[in-house]
């Protein structure tokens, strides 16, 4: 752990202080946070695809809401590793995060004809466009 030093402002070489602390070994550790939801839509004439990488999830922990053009993904992530020798608990981790990504569609989607598929940690979406339906201009009396 790097600790914190105060620079003297009467130092007889300031900058061989400065260029010192950097010398010093870093130690980087990979951040453990939620996945993080990457996105790729593509749209045809009759309805949008959606591809979202979430790797590391089960699909019983994904939540897929749609709301006339808005679409919300969730996905919440439970890991838990143990590493023993001897019969001993040498160390013991939990990881748990949630993400969520939400995005608006051009067109309303027909919720009842939408389709999600996940597979090898990308989840898939068929998102059908509702029909428009046309206006009629009513003559007024």
């Amino acid at each position: 752990m790097n600790e914190l030093r105060l620079n003297d402002l009467f130092a007889i070489d300031p900058m061989d202080d400065m260029f010192r602390g950097l010398m010093r070994p870093w130690k980087l550790e990979p951040s453990q946070r939620a996945p993080q939801i990457k996105l790729d839509l593509s749209e045809t004439e009759a309805n949008y695809t959606v591809k979202a990488e979430i790797p590391g999830v089960k699909k019983e922990d994904i939540d897929v809401r749609i709301e006339g053009n808005q679409v919300t993904i969730g996905a919440e992530v439970k890991k838990e590793s143990e590493e023993k020798k001897d019969g001993r608990v040498l160390r013991s981790e939990r990881q748990y995060g949630y993400a969520s990504r939400s995005f608006t569609l051009a067109s309303a989607v027909d919720e009842a004809k939408a389709n999600a598929k996940y597979l090898d940690g990308v989840l898939e979406l068929t998102l059908p466009k509702k029909t428009t339906t046309s206006s009629k201009r009513l003559p007024i009396a």
